[in-house]
């Protein structure tokens, strides 16, 4: 295989969700990954979930934007990887979040996908 040069890095470094209200899309990713969450520490436009990948995930509100019109996704964004698809089901439904695709299991592969509050499509995988 024959390499070909590029300045780019060949890994994403950043997500970018966009969300209308930070403050409360800060809580609920916050609490959806089990991380702790200080309001003190939401500051418009952006707040970036501390995360444990390299992979960084940042909400946007867009406050510098008056021209940006909220569109929220209705595909596919990313994924989060678990090891328990059905433990991962029941606690997404357990927080009343909605499921808009129920679990599809191929061979070892499962996945459903979810809405953020802003209804954005997010999909859950176990690998």
């Amino acid at each position: 295989m024959n390499s070909v040069s590029s300045p780019l890095a060949c890994k994403v470094n950043n997500v970018f969700i966009h969300v209308s209200n930070l403050e409360k899309s800060s809580e609920w990713y916050s609490e959806l990954l089990g991380l702790p969450f200080k309001k003190d520490k939401v500051q418009s436009p952006v707040y970036n979930i501390p995360v444990t990948s390299k992979t960084g995930l940042t909400l946007d509100d867009h406050t510098f934007d008056p021209e940006f019109i909220l569109n929220p996704s209705d595909h596919v964004l990313f994924n989060f990887l678990v090891e328990d698809i059905d433990e991962a089901y029941d606690f997404i439904k357990s927080k009343g979040i909605t499921i808009v695709r129920e679990i599809e299991r191929i061979a070892d592969f499962a996945y459903f996908n979810f809405e953020d509050l802003d209804g954005n499509v997010l999909m859950i995988c176990n690998c």
